[in-house]
């Protein structure tokens, strides 16, 4: 049972969209494609304010999706997965405020640092890489490697089932006894679906999750600017080549990107005139949807032209 009350219209028109992408020069897009797409009646910022996270929680969600249950490699959206571990562990008094945290937690949230990411999880788990570990010593690492996936299975989604938050980001690759952990045919990679995904970034928008000043602060980071100028002036924006690209200039996003040689992936949340508040989560794999910087931006402006005509 979905966490959102299945749309048949918006099911229809994602469907068509899937179908129209891939016959326009994307052969095989169906299958390495992930949505996850909701409606709002009202701003779920506003809803923040008036209701607890457990009120929340049950007021009905219109939504549809394709594939939205499968796991696939989330790239640096697993991001918006350790930045809520963070809060959590700090709430819990785990690990201790401290400016030089804060410092990383943003980076990787906003400029998506793969560098900070590493203090993240190393500060999470209690962990730090290095050569490789004989395998009693090795297996005691990677029990503290699991912890935050620990504290997924505990929030007791469905939509977390199989998912794998547990590794660092890289940009060369892993060594040494992360290399050990990610195994030899690389089965422990990262896995997250679009739909966990998108029950994620609902709570922390909707301040449903850990606190709702805790949330405040997530959606600091994860705000977007989608003044030109300052997309011009930051070519890695999270931007431009994703779903906010196709959104006007005064619309209001929240957001989290992954790309990689074999991804390309966005989580977001919209604010736009003349249409209902919106969650969007597309993951896309493969090199030719890696490099298709059109793809995401099509996808959000489709979807953004059928609200306007709902």
């Amino acid at each position: 049972m979905a966490f959102y009350n299945p749309d048949p219209a918006m099911g229809e028109t994602l469907a068509h969209l899937v179908n129209q992408l891939a016959s326009q020069g994307r052969p095989g897009l169906a299958d390495e494609l992930s949505i996850t797409w909701l409606r709002y009646s009202q701003s779920l910022l506003d809803r923040a304010a008036s209701l607890s996270g457990a009120a929340f929680e049950a007021l009905p969600v219109a939504g549809a999706g394709w594939g939205g249950e499968r796991q696939r490699y989330p790239a640096s959206v697993v991001k918006l997965v350790y930045m809520v571990a963070a809060e959590a562990w700090l709430q819990q008094r785990l690990i201790e405020e401290d400016p030089e945290m804060r410092r990383a937690l943003a980076d990787m949230v906003r400029d998506s640092s793969n560098d900070a990411t590493s203090l993240v999880v190393d500060l999470l788990s209690g962990t730090r890489s290095g050569p490789a570990l004989p395998p009693a010593r090795l297996a005691e690492w990677a029990r503290q490697r699991r912890l935050v996936n620990t504290w997924l299975d505990s929030l007791g989604w469905p939509e977390w089932q199989e998912s794998n938050a547990c590794q660092k980001t890289w940009s060369d690759g892993p060594y040494g006894r992360e290399r050990q952990f990610y195994g030899t045919a690389l089965e422990n990679r990262n896995r997250l679906s679009t739909d966990g995904t998108a029950r994620l970034l609902q709570a922390v928008i909707a301040g449903a999750l850990v606190s709702p000043p805790a949330c405040e602060r997530m959606r600091q980071l994860l705000w977007r600017s989608l003044d030109p100028d300052l997309r011009a002036a930051d070519p890695e924006n999270q931007v431009d080549g994703f779903l906010g690209e196709a959104l006007p200039e005064r619309s209001r996003l929240w957001s989290k990107a992954g790309w990689m040689s074999q991804a390309r992936h966005d989580a977001a949340y919209v604010e736009a005139e003349g249409v209902d508040p919106f969650l969007l989560v597309v993951f896309s794999e493969g090199p030719a949807c890696a490099k298709d910087t059109k793809l995401l931006p099509t996808i959000a402006a489709t979807l953004l032209e059928h609200q306007r005509r709902a």
